[in-house]
Order: structure tokens, then C-alpha cells, then sequence
């Protein structure tokens, strides 16, 4: 297939996945765990900030699947989701919670570091040419060559959650597969070996491809039937997980056809 096909095909995997993850929060009227810790301040004003957050999240997915000022919306969405890391995430697990002394409860944060970097890689993957005029997006631009790493310290970490948690992780192994501890290391390791990969650009058309195909083949494998099978479980969280592996699938694949491999 040709490249700019692949990455015009990622593009709107991660803009389908944007959508779906928008209109969810919008059917459910509240703002995803994965972006803001739900008890780090009253409900009512998760309630209030819900639909306005829903709406400009759809918006944003459509803008992807649109291309329209793709490259702005992305640099602004990886600005606000390191914003939700850095002010809401990060100072609630270390100083407002006794969950940030568990290692599991660290992954919701990781989801929102990921969602920054997968917005920063899509921004590069758009090749613009030239200084944009804008003050915000001109500042955002320096930050738009670390969303590989970004993107990595969610691997890194989920990768390291299948060691640490190993008798509950291997229960996601479809249950017609034998051996689930090897799956659940070899996945674990793989995860590890792709975030340190990424970051040290050692091989990374082949790694972030690889990496994509595993994501892809959790989307067919463990998602969708677990989806089917339960649509409603924990809020719709198996939903949310098979739009969240269709958009890190594109996002890999942009990593492996848009940047230069050092």
C-alpha cells in the first residue's frame, strides 16, 4: 500500500477513535477516567464540564476525519491532554491521594500522557512546512517531537503492569488460548521493548509497525468479542477500549511511515 495512503488511513483511525470516545462521554454525561480522576473534586462539576467536553472532543475527532486544520486541532488536543496530566492527574496521584502509592492506579494517567503524545504524533504526521502565526501553536510545536516519548511512557508502563499484575492481566488471554502467563509476559515484554525502542528511535519503521499489528490484533482477538459480550460492563469500558486500540493502531502506524529513522 502506498505511504501516504497508510497514513491517511491512520489518520482516521485515531480521528474514529477520538469521535467514538466523545460521543460515549456524551451518552454517559460525564468526562472519561482516562482523562480527569473522578473524585478530584465534586461530581457536579464533572456534570457541568461534561457536555462542553464531549462536544469539543467529537468536534476534534470529526476535525481528523475531515482534515481540517488537522495539524492545529492535534499540536492544541496533545497542549490540553498534557495540561489534564501535569495539573489534574499528576498532583491528585501524588498529593491529594493515597492511590498514587499503588502502581495500578498510576495506568488512567498514563492513558492521558498516551492520548498527548498520540496528538503530537499526529500533528508531525502532517508535514507542515513553514511558522504558524499563533502564539499557542508556535509554543506547542517545540513540545510536538517528544510525543513518541509521550506515547512511550504508557507503553513502558502498561508493559511493566503485566508483570507486576500477572494473575490479573492473564485473564484477559481469550480463554481458547493455553499458556496465558506466556502471552501475558511476552505481551508485557513487547510493550517494554516498543516504548524504549520509540524513544531511542532504534529501528522504528519496524518497531511502531510490529506495534501496531499486536494492537490491531488485540482489537480482533480480545476487544471487539469482549465488547460484544458486555457492552454496558464498568461504564462501557470495553467500548472505550476497542476505539482506544483502532486509534493506537493508526498511531503506531504514523509513527512508523511519518517520522525518519535515525
Amino acid at each position: 500500500m502506498d505511504k501516504d495512503k497508510i497514513i491517511s488511513l491512520s489518520q482516521k483511525a485515531f480521528g474514529i477513535c477520538i469521535v467514538a470516545m466523545g460521543i460515549q462521554q456524551l451518552a454517559y454525561g460525564n468526562i472519561s477516567p482516562n482523562f480527569v480522576p473522578l473524585d478530584y473534586s465534586p461530581n457536579i462539576i464533572y456534570r457541568a464540564l461534561a457536555y462542553p467536553w464531549g462536544i469539543v472532543f467529537t468536534l476534534t475527532g470529526f476535525a481528523y476525519l475531515l482534515n481540517k486544520k488537522v495539524y492545529e486541532v492535534a499540536l492544541i488536543s496533545g497542549g490540553v491532554f498534557l495540561t489534564l496530566f501535569l495539573l489534574g492527574y499528576l498532583p491528585f496521584l501524588l498529593f491529594f491521594s493515597d492511590k498514587g502509592r499503588v502502581f495500578m492506579q498510576w495506568a488512567p494517567s498514563m492513558q492521558t500522557l498516551s492520548f498527548t503524545g498520540a496528538s503530537f504524533i499526529m500533528a508531525a504526521s502532517c508535514r507542515r512546512e513553514g511558522s504558524h502565526s499563533n502564539v499557542a501553536v508556535k509554543f506547542l510545536e517545540k513540545l510536538m517531537p517528544y510525543g513518541g516519548f509521550f506515547f512511550s511512557v504508557m507503553l513502558i508502563d502498561y508493559g511493566l503492569l503485566h508483570f507486576v499484575y500477572i494473575q490479573g492481566v492473564s485473564t484477559m488471554v481469550p480463554s481458547w488460548m493455553p499458556f496465558h502467563y506466556f502471552w501475558t509476559y511476552l505481551t508485557g515484554t513487547a510493550l517494554i521493548g516498543a516504548g524504549l525502542a520509540i524513544i531511542f528511535k532504534f529501528k522504528l519503521k519496524l518497531v511502531a509497525t510490529l506495534l501496531g499489528l499486536m494492537i490491531f490484533l488485540w482489537l480482533l482477538m480480545l476487544h471487539i468479542p469482549r465488547a460484544i459480550a458486555d457492552p454496558l460492563v464498568m461504564g462501557g469500558l470495553e467500548l472505550t477500549r476497542v476505539f482506544v486500540t483502532i486509534g493506537f493502531t493508526g498511531i503506531s502506524f504514523l509513527l512508523a511511515y511519518s517520522e525518519k529513522e535515525k
